[in-house]
């Protein structure tokens, strides 16, 4: 007999027994059966951030109108520059709430994950509008260094300071949950490098007030473009690797795997593969090999509940008997699988 147990949330809830036949499975080479196991952490969804982001949005639109209104009048190109990286911050922090939503969505038997990772996609867009707003600033600034003009401090300084101020409101909004959520990190660093911006305008503001230096304009709006880039560079790197389906930087590979060797009877893992299905959830799927059928369901509880400990809230775990080849043909290294 074959015998298949289904875990739901570390708990079997169902087992399901099927005549035994000897038969080749397409992924591996099994011996006297085979256990599926699906556990599912407690919470999948994120936080609900409806009213941060709504609230943040407002807050930047109204900004926008008036620094932007105040960069024409008195000719700042700080001021314009953190206008039109605010204006970037708002289609920024619509993708991600766009996101927030859609990652909430039901299932379907087309999308068995939902719309989850639609959050890493957001990410990574954010992160790719924060590099053009940065090289929109570096280009208006060299522009600038041949062309200076007149520019009036006290405005500069008023305006940037009431930015620094809806900035830093709006990503304390996001900060609680910003090292949890990649989509939610998007939004919290949009709002970050706006409040640094703001800060860098006013220290620009006051120096042209004091010393009448305008050519200190373009300068600090080339030191913001690469505040911004440094705070952009990680968030484009990691959205890009979860979109790929990387193994998140959250969690270790190798220390996963050393955990699944070690659990009772296993004898070697396999097919080990480590995925982001969102940007707050990560889910494996495994071969372990287990010559005995001795306590099954106790290690895959083990093995589930060692697993969301590791950040991992989504498992499916396969045992197997006996296993001579890896599946499809692959070659086995610690664990992972590859041609």
């Amino acid at each position: 007999m074959v015998v298949s147990f289904v875990v739901l949330n570390s708990q079997i809830s169902e087992i399901i027994i099927m005549p035994e036949t000897n038969h080749s499975h397409s992924e591996c080479s099994h011996g006297h059966g085979h256990s599926h196991s699906h556990s599912h952490g407690h919470s999948h969804g994120p936080a609900n951030y409806n009213k941060i982001f709504a609230t943040g949005i407002s807050l930047n639109i109204i900004y926008v109108i008036i620094e932007g209104g105040y960069g024409f009048l008195t000719n700042s190109l700080s001021l314009l520059a953190d206008a039109g990286h605010n204006l970037s911050d708002i289609l920024g922090l619509l993708l991600a709430w766009g996101a927030h939503y859609l990652a909430q969505k039901n299932t379907s038997k087309r999308r068995t994950y939902g719309l989850k990772s639609s959050s890493i996609l957001a990410a990574l867009f954010n992160s790719l509008i924060l590099m053009l707003a940065v090289g929109g600033i570096i280009i208006e600034a060299i522009k600038r260094f041949s062309a200076p003009v007149a520019l009036e401090g006290n405005t500069i300084i008023f305006v940037a300071t009431v930015g620094i101020i809806i900035n830093a409101f709006t990503a304390m909004l996001f900060m609680k949950d910003q090292k949890k959520d990649l989509n939610i990190r998007g939004a919290y660093l949009h709002m970050v490098a706006d409040a640094a911006v703001s800060a860098g305008v006013v220290v620009s503001g006051f120096i042209i007030k004091y010393s009448g230096i305008s050519i200190i304009d373009p300068i600090v709006s080339i030191i913001i473009a690469i505040v911004i880039f440094m705070g952009t560079w990680n968030l484009l790197k990691e959205s890009l690797n979860l979109a790929l389906h990387a193994v998140p930087e959250s969690v270790d590979p190798d220390k996963v795997n050393d955990f699944l060797k070690s659990l009772p009877g296993v004898e070697e893992t396999h097919d080990l593969h480590i995925w982001g299905m969102s940007t707050t959830e990560i889910a494996l799927t495994v071969h372990l090999v287990k010559p005995s059928s001795e306590n099954d369901d106790e290690v895959i509880k083990a093995a589930n509940e060692g697993l969301k400990g590791l950040g991992i809230s989504h498992s499916t775990i396969q045992l197997e008997r006996t296993c001579e080849n890896c599946p499809t043909e692959n070659v086995c290294e610690n664990g992972l699988c590859s041609k």
